[in-house]
């Protein structure tokens, strides 16, 4: 015999107050990033049980139509889609510096759009920083966790180096990109796929011989008058990232937000927190750094963003598998709870 089913009353204001369920379409869809060929099925197991429907896919450097269509069947068992695909074609050198192959890799690129349009995929994430060095060490935190830390004074003295034969400007950086994105782009619109472009981490301006363009928020207004108005160019808005660069990113978090995110332009968002803003920072959970992370999810839910939100860099805790099982639990839990919270308060 099933036991009695038990059913909870809500007081009356409480059941009564109309807020979005979390799974619609409308709200916030709560993510994880998935380098798919490493996850067995007990992994994709686990993200279900934390409620995970949505997923970033990482196919690396090959992603044939048979693997990404075998991707999406079994991901459909454990009543997952993808939002966002990743095909490393676009970090080549020869595509990011202008040199032999640019355009077979491009074509691969754009048959990977194709692709994704097929199967429904709406998103592409990249990014465009050739020669980047994305920490300097990796330290126990105050409260006892192991995070990536980044810091000037290290990179400039221990790490830096001259990457390749001659330095890369501005321009010739922007010169590539603007390359890439008019060849990319008419893919991307055909296919319905939007294009999803990461910030330089760390914000610095020069590395290792190579300028980095998208560091402030200059950058991305001349990516996106680059794009024209298409409707398939955007950002992923990595809130760690843009918390690094403190007060010298020409807008805030919540400037960034209130301009892109209006006008429909984030795609989706990196939700991380950082110890502080450059010169040194080492990463956190949500609620262990400077920026408030509630007033950010608050604030994405005001302008109706209904992307997906991942948890990035998870920070490792004692006991952790190398999928970081505790420390990514522990993020989606807090990434509910403050979606949640700012449901209610957005109605």
């Amino acid at each position: 015999m099933l036991p009695r089913r038990v059913v909870l009353s809500l007081p009356l204001a409480a059941a009564s107050k109309k807020t979005i369920d979390e799974y619609d379409p409308a709200n916030i869809k709560l993510s994880h990033r998935m380098v798919i060929r490493s996850l067995s099925d007990d992994d994709l197991l686990f993200l279900r049980q934390l409620g995970i429907r949505w997923c970033r896919i990482e196919f690396g450097d090959s992603a044939p139509y048979e693997f990404m269509k075998a991707t999406v069947d079994r991901l459909a068992k454990f009543e997952m889609k993808i939002f966002s695909a990743v095909h490393y074609a676009y970090r080549h050198l020869d595509v990011q510096l202008g040199k032999g192959r640019r355009d077979e890799i491009i074509e691969t690129y754009c048959q990977f759009l194709r692709d994704c349009g097929k199967l429904g995929i709406p998103a592409s994430d990249y990014d465009w920083h050739p020669a980047n060095t994305y920490t300097t060490s990796f330290v126990d935190t105050p409260r006892g966790y192991r995070a990536r830390e980044f810091s000037v004074d290290d990179f400039r003295k221990k790490i830096e180096k001259q990457a390749f034969d001659r330095e890369y400007s501005a321009e010739d950086i922007w010169s590539t990109y603007t390359y890439f994105m008019k060849a990319v782009l008419p893919a991307a619109e055909k296919a319905q796929v939007k294009l999803a472009l990461h910030p330089d981490d760390p914000p610095l301006a020069k590395m290792n011989g190579v300028a980095k363009v998208l560091v402030h928020y200059d950058g991305y207004a001349r990516a996106e008058k680059i794009a024209g108005a298409s409707k398939f160019w955007g950002l992923t808005f990595c809130v760690g990232t843009w918390s690094e660069g403190g007060t010298h990113m020409g807008k805030d978090v919540f400037g960034m937000i209130d301009d892109f995110g209006r006008r429909g332009k984030i795609v989706d968002v990196h939700f991380r927190n950082v110890s502080g803003p450059l010169p040194r920072f080492h990463e956190t959970f949500p609620e262990d750094g400077y920026m408030d992370m509630y007033a950010v999810m608050k604030a994405l839910r005001k302008v109706k963003f209904n992307g997906i939100i991942v948890p990035d860099h998870v920070p490792e805790m004692r006991g952790d598998d190398k999928m970081r099982r505790a420390g990514t639990a522990y993020c989606i839990a807090q990434m509910r709870g403050l979606l949640r919270r700012a449901n209610e308060e957005a109605g």
